[in-house]
Order: structure tokens, then C-alpha cells, then sequence
């Protein structure tokens, strides 16, 4: 079965982020601009792998401020 973009995406950056990696507890991730040219994906496809990590309890938006990796991310 073929994955999807934003299963992909969501895949990667669940990898990058926890304690040790590159997006550790505090982190701001990428801006979604920045994160659509490194996936080469579209701003909906990237709006959809966010609205999945905020359900995990991953990140946590601050409007205006950017998307953090949360403190309290069970890993």
C-alpha cells in the first residue's frame, strides 16, 4: 500500500523529535514555509501532520509565536 505525503512527513519529524534529537522538549519547529520546501509537500499536507501531533500530545501552538515541541511529550 502507498504511503501518503503527510504520512510520511508525520513519520520523519515524529522521529526528530524526543529528548536527544533534533527537536528536543522546548524546540520550536520549522516554520510550516520552511517545513513545505524541505518535504517538498503542499501547506494543507503539513497542516494535517501538525493537527496529528497535537493529538498526540507532541507539539503545542502558540498562535503568532510558532509550533513547540511540548515539555511533557510522552515519547
Amino acid at each position: 500500500m502507498a504511503e501518503y505525503p503527510w504520512q510520511r512527513v508525520l513519520a520523519d519529524l515524529r522521529a526528530r523529535i524526543g529528548v536527544g534529537r533534533e527537536f528536543p522538549p522546548g524546540a520550536k519547529l520549522p516554520s510550516r514555509r520552511e517545513l513545505c520546501e524541505r518535504y517538498g509537500v503542499s501547506e494543507i499536507v503539513i497542516d494535517r501532520v501538525m493537527w496529528h501531533l497535537r493529538q498526540d500530545g507532541a507539539v503545542e501552538t502558540l498562535h503568532g509565536v510558532g509550533v513547540f515541541v511540548r515539555d511533557d511529550h510522552p515519547e
